[in-house]
């Protein structure tokens, strides 16, 4: 269990919340949540790289000169993986890099990544409530009041992202906006700093604290 403190939109403390998640064992947990990381990376991966063999490259049909007399290394087509424009040797084809991993395990990793990022998460109470048409610099005021500097990468976790949110927060490079149920172990562990609403944070308790 983790103790957060909560903030308001002008960033004063406004009580505290807790986030209680079954973690994995300290000796097992960095290769669970290495496991859950390298799964997911590779599967985004399309694996739609495909090279041309000696046998797919076009020409090539004919003996390109004779076999003796010219006092050359014979050869017996212009498209051998030998010469430019012949065919390339064990280059990539067409595959799958999906790697599997149990349902239990997967949960269990990003609940652990969760937790281990207690220090860096910061919950907002009324997130962007009065927020009627989008803006950019309202969103950037907010993070300075809750002492989060413009350079850091932030992970902002909504539990129903309005459109209005969402418009505002495009366009900034370092913010990333995803929904409470749609964490992941990417995103968790390559932001610098968690944003969460109140509702977001109840929201995680609800969906991955039944384990």
């Amino acid at each position: 269990m983790i103790q957060c403190v909560i903030r308001d939109w002008q960033g004063k403390e406004a009580g505290e919340a807790s986030l209680n998640l079954k973690v994995a064992k300290d000796s097992s947990a960095a290769g669970l949540v290495h496991r859950a990381v390298v799964r997911q990376l590779a599967n985004a991966r399309q694996g739609t790289a495909s090279s041309l063999t000696r046998a797919e490259v076009r020409g090539g049909g004919r003996k390109p000169y004779k076999q003796k007399g010219t006092g050359r290394a014979r050869q017996g087509s212009i498209r051998t993986p030998l010469r430019p424009g012949g065919g390339v040797v064990f280059g990539p084809k067409p595959r799958s890099y999906a790697v599997s991993m149990n349902r239990k395990e997967r949960r269990l990793a990003l609940r652990t990544a969760l937790i281990s990022r207690a220090a860096d998460i910061t919950v907002v109470k009324g997130f962007a409530t009065a927020l009627e048409a989008p803006k950019t610099r309202e969103i950037v005021a907010a993070l300075l009041r809750w002492d989060i500097p413009a350079t850091d990468k932030v992970l902002l976790v909504l539990d129903a992202p309005s459109e209005v949110v969402r418009l505002s927060v495009r366009n900034l490079e370092k913010v990333k906006l995803i929904a409470a149920d749609q964490l992941n172990m990417f995103d968790l562990l390559n932001a610098k700093r968690l944003v969460l609403s109140e509702e977001a944070l109840a929201k995680i308790q609800e969906v991955y604290g039944d384990d």
